[in-house]
């Protein structure tokens, strides 16, 4: 765990839960993509930098999950960078009680305030084309989170941040955490044309091609879009819904799944509601939803 691993002359990643990647800008100044889940991942990409003699000129956030931007307060810190993040991603990273709270809809008790959804604040600027490294290529990836980025390196190597799921994590957890089902639907469509001397999934193994994997993944989102739908056959509120997908799935409810699925599923209901698949109703001052 946290092993540098080379993949050009200027491009690396730091394989850890969600891998970190390191890009030379010259001899002697480097860029990560994204930090890790905590300050000791903080603490571990430090031990890499130094031991490479190696000077953090900036991170550039692709997304505001707290596993990706959990190292960012530490190395900030410790090294004075910059640290640039997408859009609304900026916003979430200078204020990371947002996370948890829109995963939860409200106020989020204590047992959704820990750093796997609650990471400390840093003090990052928002990300634009004339901050990027020279030669880098922005490449916009929503569905997963609001803003979500990747980026191409000069050298051709594409950080594809969240955009993906592993094959072995899919038929483990099956229900991945996605806003937008629409426009994830979308960004993995887009992947699946996408050309690279190599692709770097933070939850995925590193490939040349990722296109195979891609349509993995679209199909398992249409499988739990699909399921949903059927369970709507009759009017169902959300609490049901869930419950159902559980036990379809055999998973096991905890706080941090109820957040993180409730949200996804919510949002699917969204995309089945808006693409006219069902319906939503008021009975009983309870929101149930049904098949067209």
């Amino acid at each position: 765990m946290y092993e540098l691993i080379q993949i050009t002359d200027r491009s690396f990643y730091i394989q850890c839960p969600a891998k970190i990647g390191l890009v030379k800008l010259n001899d002697t100044e480097v860029c990560l993509i994204d930090s890790g889940s905590d300050k000791e991942a903080g603490r571990k990409t430090r031990q890499i930098l130094d031991a490479g003699h190696w000077k953090l000129k900036a991170i550039y956030n692709t997304h505001s999950n707290a596993d990706h931007i959990g190292g960012n307060k530490y190395l900030q810190g410790q090294t004075g960078c910059k640290i640039y993040a997408p859009g609304i991603e900026c916003d979430f990273t200078r204020h990371t009680i947002l996370e948890p709270s829109f995963l939860y809809g409200g106020f989020p008790c204590k047992d959704l305030r820990h750093k796997f959804l609650l990471a400390q604040e840093s003090d990052a600027e928002p990300l634009t084309r004339e901050v990027l490294p020279e030669g880098f290529e922005w490449i916009p990836l929503p569905g997963h989170f609001f803003d979500m980025a990747g980026f191409r390196t000069p050298d051709d190597v594409v950080y594809l941040a969240d955009c993906l799921s592993s094959k072995e994590t899919l038929d483990k957890y099956q229900i991945g955490f996605i806003y937008d089902v629409g426009a994830y639907l979308e960004t993995l469509e887009m992947v699946k044309t996408l050309k690279a001397k190599m692709f770097v999934p933070a939850h995925a193994a590193a490939a040349e091609d990722v296109s195979e994997l891609a349509q993995y993944n679209i199909r398992k989102v249409r499988e739990i879009g699909d399921r949903i739908a059927e369970f709507c056959r009759e009017p169902l509120c959300f609490e049901v819904i869930l419950q159902k997908l559980f036990a379809a799935y055999g998973l096991t409810m905890n706080f941090e799944q109820y957040a993180l699925a409730g949200s996804t599923v919510r949002s699917y209901l969204s995309w089945l509601k808006d693409g006219g698949r069902i319906n939503a109703l008021f009975e009983n001052n309870m929101l149930l939803w049904q098949q067209v």
